[in-house]
């Protein structure tokens, strides 16, 4: 059975975790997860991150609706940083994007490759 303990934490209790669509294969985000969050994750299949700046659990799409459902979830080989296959509903950032990464360095310029989702 796994345990979340098991896993290679920061010196704050903290593990990167990467969402990615199950399907695409598009990369959506980053954020940081806790063993409870990554327990919570397995529990519900909810995507539970942990916000380090409001110092609570944030299950994604709590408040907006853009809910991430657990397809799988991946350890890296080093298991300090967190792969999550997502099913997403609406855009994963809160820039309303499909995707966090939305800005590409192109020819040493920043070039803004994705716009905002309709809604």
């Amino acid at each position: 059975m796994f345990d979340p303990a098991s896993l290679k934490y920061d010196e704050k209790g903290l593990i990167p975790a990467i969402a990615q669509d199950a399907e695409s294969g598009q990369v959506l985000m980053m954020a940081w997860m806790n063993a409870e969050s990554v327990a919570r994750t397995l529990q519900t299949g909810r995507v539970t991150y942990w916000s380090r700046s409001r110092a609570s659990f944030w299950v994604k799409g709590e408040s907006s609706g853009h809910v991430q459902e657990l397809v799988e979830l991946r350890v890296d080989c080093d298991r300090d940083c967190l792969l999550a296959l997502v099913r997403q509903t609406g855009p994963a950032c809160h820039t309303n994007r499909r995707s966090c990464f939305y800005t590409a360095i192109r020819g040493g310029d920043e070039v803004e490759i994705m716009v905002p989702m309709a809604g």
